[in-house]
């Protein structure tokens, strides 16, 4: 029919159509662009409440570390000082690296292990030697300039029985020496005074003393080799934590030593395990002066805070009384090693997890940038002194699905625009013949019908597939696909499980008893098994003895038995991804075994497992399907063939299922 036809009476023909397909056609854009809006809104929501599933399983693990730290911390804090003592240490390596255990008590503050802390804000300082015995040398020294008769009384003193004095005037001998313009002796001296480790001179270490003193003179007698040999051992020692020194003291010898090495910026610059020591003993000096506010009942005697030093963020936690206070001080290599893993895994899911404190500071992680989508928890939501934040690693890559929908859904409406202008053309088409003939006009109306039914059942299939997500590409269709084989597989198995069930029950089971060998068994049912499991990301490992005796029993039923027990392990299982199947010689007898590292099941529970329709309380607490009749089965099978089936399991270690059947003797 020719275009001129539409323009010809009546008149309205055109009007109606032109009606009709414009309303269709708004109708279609408004729908379209509302399916839209509303699909951006969906994903928006979707990516919001992943970010917030993550941001609250972070903050419950954090919590939860915590929680335990705060409890370890309590419980060496209620020791009495003879076992916090022994404990304390162990309680550090636990910790690992990046973390201390300080002691406090009103003259003295101990850190576990020491090297962790350079500095301390007090140290237990010994009562000095009596000046007296270097009364009459030194007078000989100062006013009567005799050197040599002053080193000779410096020199008998040194064979005294007390080895403060025996340090003090070695370190006194060396000084006349250098006085004396005796330089070789003079460091002699002070390497005998080196190796008074345990002594201090004026409340400094007197093996300090001695090597400062060491490289002082060698400075002086430009001697560079053997100087910077000393300093940077000295140095290598003092950043080590090697004496108990306060920060005055610390700061003065770092000074030294970075004069004599002729550093131009200090060590600690360059070296992140000294800035980690560093910041651990600047937190140390800010937790004393909190204690001394404690001692005063001006604070609460327990809390937990977070501080930023040295460019380091540093976690304290306390537990304290007016005699003592005992603490975990943690800096950022204890936060790399205690949550970087749990935090990768969340980076696996395209997920970042940040911590800042209060200043904005990173604690561990990247603080994230500003981003479309991100849920931010502060320390009042989550009760930790720091504000958490996740966010997505890649918004563009959140968006792939979406524009992929979005292209799905345009190309589904232009389509109807199509049905559209099509069904207008044939309904014009319709109503300008004006009936010309019943018949024709029957068959033309079947033929439209059957031209929309069609494409709108497809469509129709497609915009609820769309609709829900789960389709996007070729390839994701034709894993639907397998998906679909899989389930259809696994619902036959249990349709067949039921009736088999239901002869069992009614005595109406045939077995076909023949020799068997279980490894072989074991192996092939794994090897089947294991394919399947393979698409949830299972293993199974066998372990086959390879001289096993022959058993008598039905193979089809014994398969269906170890079945079941491979696919109860894999199911209540959601953790451990690896089951192990075993066939051994035992007494006599061969066992198979399934074994687990999955909920486990309480020795209550264990009796009962093996009665029909009688399930684990783990497993439904774990939300796992399932009908009840596996073990049921798995019994029925074992008895059958004149063996036992026996469980040991303990709650959250996994389960072990044996199989004991009788061996056939030659």
């Amino acid at each position: 029919m020719r275009l001129v036809r539409w323009f010809r009476p009546p008149y309205h023909l055109l009007s109606l159509f032109l009606s009709i397909t414009l309303l269709l056609a708004v109708g279609l854009v408004w729908l379209g662009w509302r399916i839209l809006q509303q699909d951006r809104a969906l994903e928006s929501q979707r990516i919001q409440e992943r970010l917030t599933q993550v941001a609250n399983l972070a903050s419950a693990n954090l919590s939860r570390s915590f929680a335990s730290l705060e409890q370890r911390v309590k419980a060496l804090s209620d020791l009495p000082d003879p076992l916090l003592a022994g404990q304390a240490p162990a309680e550090a390596q636990q910790l690992g690296s990046g973390a201390a255990v300080v002691v406090f008590r009103p003259e003295s503050a101990t850190a576990y292990p020491p090297s962790q802390l350079l500095f301390y804000p007090a140290v237990h300082s010994r009562a000095p030697a009596t000046s007296q015995a270097f009364a009459a040398a030194e007078v000989l020294e100062f006013r009567q300039k005799n050197y040599s008769r002053a080193a000779s009384r410096y020199r008998r003193l040194t064979n005294s029985t007390d080895p403060a004095i025996r340090a003090g005037a070695w370190l006194r001998l060396a000084r006349v020496l250098r006085k004396a313009n005796k330089p070789d002796s003079a460091l002699a001296a002070y390497k005998k005074l080196a190796t008074f480790r345990a002594e201090e001179i004026g409340e400094i270490p007197a093996e300090l003393l001695a090597r400062a003193a060491c490289c002082e003179l060698l400075a002086e007698l430009k001697r560079k080799g053997e100087l910077e040999r000393e300093a940077q051992a000295l140095s290598l020692d003092l950043n080590r934590g090697h004496w108990k020194l306060t920060q005055a003291s610390f700061g003065f010898y770092q000074g030294e030593i970075n004069h004599w090495l002729g550093l131009a910026t200090p060590q600690r610059a360059v070296d992140v395990g000294v800035q980690s020591a560093l910041a651990l003993s600047s937190a140390t000096e800010s937790l004393w002066e909190d204690w001394q506010r404690i001692r005063q009942h001006e604070t609460a005697p327990t809390g937990r805070r977070s501080l930023w030093v040295d460019g380091q963020s540093v976690f304290l936690m306390w537990q304290s009384t007016p005699q003592r206070l005992v603490g975990v001080i943690a800096g950022p290599g204890f936060f790399e090693q205690s949550w970087r893993g749990s935090f990768g895994a969340f980076q696996q899911q395209g997920m970042r997890v940040t911590l800042t404190d209060g200043d904005g500071h990173a604690v561990l992680g990247r603080k994230p940038a500003r981003a479309a989508h991100q849920v931010t928890r502060t320390s009042a939501d989550t009760g930790l002194p720091w504000i958490l934040r996740v966010a997505s690693t890649g918004p563009a890559e959140d968006m792939v699905q979406m524009a992929s929908r979005r292209r799905l859904i345009l190309a589904g409406l232009g389509l109807l625009v199509l049905v559209v202008l099509a069904g207008g053309y044939f309904i014009g088409l319709a109503v300008t013949r004006e009936l010309e003939v019943a018949r024709v006009q029957s068959e033309f109306v079947s033929a439209v019908s059957h031209e929309f039914r069609t494409p709108l059942a497809s469509l129709l299939q497609l915009s609820e597939l769309l609709a829900d997500g789960r389709i996007s590409t070729d390839r994701q269709r034709q894993g639907y696909y397998q998906s679909l084989l899989r389930e259809t597989q696994r619902l036959s198995r249990l349709v067949e499980s039921l009736l088999d069930f239901g002869r069992m029950e009614a005595g109406g089971r045939e077995y076909h008893f023949e020799m068997l060998n279980a490894g072989e068994l074991v192996r092939s049912i794994a090897e089947e098994f294991g394919r399947e499991a393979a698409h949830r990301g299972y293993q199974i490992e066998t372990r086959l003895d390879t001289d096993l005796p022959p058993v008598r029993g039905d193979r089809e039923a014994l398969g269906r038995a170890v079945w079941n027990l491979l696919d109860n392990a894999v199911k209540y299982s959601p953790a451990c991804k690896a089951v192990w199947a075993e066939a051994r010689s035992q007494n006599g007898s061969v066992a198979i075994r399934v074994r687990d590292q999955g909920l486990g099941i309480t020795p209550e529970e264990q009796k009962q497992i093996f009665k029909k329709f009688v399930r684990a309380g783990s497993a439904r607490a774990a939300g796992a399907k399932g009908t009840g009749l596996g073990l049921a089965m798995v019994e029925h099978i074992v008895r059958a063939q004149g063996g036992r089936v026996f469980v040991e399991s303990n709650p959250g270690a996994g389960s072990t299922f044996t199989i004991l059947l009788p061996a056939v003797k030659g």
